[in-house]
């Protein structure tokens, strides 16, 4: 049967507009794909792989965020080469412009007996005129000079913390370099002594406050010795020295290896300072002190150039002439020889006259004996009181005629003396001036060998028996803090801070411990600790950082708590980051579920770096110095 005209002419024009609509479908497909791909290769040919291309018909859309204008008008262009730029569609946006950079705030603070200068970058909040009235007020009589620029940008986190420390610092620095930025300060100082030194260490660490790095370079230079002076003695007990200057290493040997010849009885170190006369100071000690072992005894002072050489009564005349003629002969030519043989003593011979001093332990000082004058007993009054404090001073002198020309020198010479020893006594003869006493400071044994030389002048006798006593400890000085941090170790080899199962709460059984340790750090004042928090390798990396601040914090709550001062104190949790042991094991893994209270030490600085390239150094607020210091947690897990 034949379809009829109609159906027939009806179902080939819909097969035919089928076939035409899936053709035009192709066809639209090609052509997207096309463009898309081609649009795409010449995007990642221009580096331009931020920018997302999707076709929609002829259309070729391009989104995404160029980093600036330029890039995405270049993206344009790219896209454009390829396929018809009416056919661009732009979506594309521009990331909003950034800020600069904020500039690298720092200040450096040099101080000297000039004044006060003060160099850098501080941000424009900064109160310019408190900081300046500050450093002012250190000391009135300087200038101080503001050559300091400022940049309108916030302050950084550390700023406010190290300007204060460095001012703090500077109150106890007369002569500094104080370099400060956000959250570091290097110090470059000088110190008069080794024990000064030490003690500004000390007192500056105590002072940071913990979250603040520091860096301390304060060096002892050697001291100048006027005079330089060495003195010497022989008697019944064997040779010692009361002073001994040498101007280094080599020229200490030499003297101490003379004077142990010589039958030194004890050790004894010379001091190596600056101001020797002659570079053959060390052969002509050595020299005078042989000299004096082969008179038999006596003593011999070196006053820079000067030598006197003070032979013991009874010595040979004549082994006294040669030994002498000898010494002046072989001594260099700089240095001049005062050689003194005592006459012997006579049954007859009438008592000399006599000034004596003395100084109680409690710092009263009695006056006795002979002087010249009015004025001179006004003037010996007057230098007492000032010396030693008007309120301290009895004076009950007489006055006697017909003394020595440099009487009154030697009494003055000899209150000066005295006034250097915690206690002692003091007697002056026209022959002689003997000070006996006790001293804290084992340097003024040889101070007073060198007052005493210069002041009463060459071929003068003079006897010293100084002992030196370490002062009593005084009843509320603080421990170092390396003494604390070994006690909290002790604690802690016994005994465990632990955590309930997961939790920040310590548990009950661990509060004696964290009782233990409160009780050690009341003792110990403000010292620079910081407390932290480590994990085991188990859970999440940082749920187990999390976990470990919690813990950290815990504990500081708990020091709190205990009403303990916690300002120099911080809490840090480093997770799972500082193993001390294998965490393959559960022994092991309960090894670092712990508790560490470390220290926080001050960094060197070398002598090389400047205040402002040790700014520049990376700030790494986890660089703790490491110690044996740990506690453990006795749980079983920590999730």
């Amino acid at each position: 049967m034949r379809l009829p005209y109609f159906l027939a002419v009806s179902l080939i024009f819909l097969v035919s507009a089928g076939v035409c609509l899936v053709a035009a479908s192709f066809a639209v497909t090609k052509v997207e794909e096309t463009s898309e791909f081609t649009v795409r290769r010449a995007l990642d040919l221009k580096g331009h792989d931020w920018a997302e291309v999707h076709s929609d018909g002829l259309r070729v859309v391009l989104t995404g965020t160029a980093t600036d204008e330029a890039t995405r008008f270049n993206a344009l262009t790219a896209a454009g080469t390829e396929v018809d730029t009416s056919r661009v569609i732009d979506e594309m946006q521009v990331a909003p412009t950034t800020q600069l950079a904020a500039p690298r705030f720092s200040a450096e603070i040099l101080r000297n007996d000039s004044g006060i200068s003060v160099i850098g970058l501080i941000p424009a909040s900064e109160n310019r005129e408190a900081l300046m009235d500050r450093l002012n007020r250190l000391d009135g009589s300087v200038p101080v000079s503001d050559l300091m620029e400022t940049a309108d940008y916030p302050k950084p986190k550390g700023w406010d913390d190290a300007v204060t420390y460095a001012v703090e610092a500077l109150t106890r620095l007369p002569r500094a370099k104080i370099s400060a930025s956000p959250g570091l300060v290097k110090i470059t100082a000088i110190a008069d002594s080794q024990q000064e030194k030490e003690q500004l260490e000390q007192e500056l660490t105590r002072a940071a406050p913990p979250s603040l790095r520091i860096g301390l370079s304060i060096s002892a230079p050697r001291p100048v010795i006027t005079p330089f002076t060495l003195r010497y003695l022989i008697d019944e007990e064997g040779g010692q020295f009361d002073a001994c200057s040498a101007q280094d290493e080599q020229a200490r040997e030499t003297v101490i290896a003379a004077a142990q010849d010589a039958g030194l009885a004890a050790s004894y170190t010379c001091t190596i300072g600056l101001g020797v006369p002659s570079p053959r100071w060390p052969e002509a000690a050595a020299l005078s002190i042989r000299a004096l072992a082969e008179i038999g005894g006596g003593s011999v002072t070196l006053s820079d150039a000067d030598i006197t050489l003070v032979a013991a009564e009874g010595t040979n005349a004549g082994t006294f002439d040669r030994v002498v003629g000898e010494l002046e002969a072989a001594l260099p030519d700089v240095f001049a020889l005062h050689a003194i043989l005592p006459p012997p003593e006579t049954e007859d011979q009438p008592g000399p006259p006599e000034f004596s001093a003395t100084r109680s332990p409690e710092g009263l000082v009695q006056m006795r004996g002979r002087v010249g004058d009015e004025t001179l007993r006004d003037m010996v009054d007057s230098y007492a009181r000032a010396a030693f404090g008007s309120e301290q001073v009895h004076t009950a002198t007489r006055i006697a005629p017909e003394l020595p020309g440099d009487w009154p020198v030697r009494i003055l010479a000899g209150l000066e003396a005295l006034s250097q020893l915690h206690n002692g006594a003091l007697i002056v003869t026209p022959d002689n001036v003997t000070l006996s006493g006790i001293t804290h400071d084992p340097k003024t044994r040889a101070y007073v060998a060198g007052l005493l030389s210069d002041k009463l002048g060459d071929a003068q006798e003079f006897s010293l028996s100084i002992t030196h006593q370490e002062p009593p400890e005084p009843a509320d000085k603080l421990p170092e803090p390396e003494v604390c941090e070994e006690r909290i170790a002790e604690v802690q080899a016994g005994t465990k801070i632990a955590f309930e199962p997961g939790s920040a709460t310590i548990a009950s059984d661990s509060r004696d411990t964290v009782n233990q340790i409160a009780d050690i750090l009341r003792e110990c004042g403000p010292i620079r600790l910081e407390i932290q928090g480590h994990t085991d390798s188990q859970g999440r990396e940082e749920m187990n950082q999390q976990l470990s601040q919690a813990r950290a914090q815990s504990i500081l709550n708990e020091l709190r708590g205990r009403r303990i001062p916690t300002a120099s104190y911080t809490a840090v949790g480093y997770g799972e980051t500082q193993p001390i042991a294998d965490n393959d094991s559960e022994t092991g893994r309960e090894e670092n579920r712990r508790i560490e209270f470390r220290l926080i030490r001050p960094e060197s600085v070398t002598n090389t770096e400047t205040g402002l390239e040790a700014l520049e150094a990376p700030s790494d607020p986890t660089e703790v110095e490491e110690t044996d210091t740990t506690a453990t947690d006795a749980e079983a897990g920590d999730q």
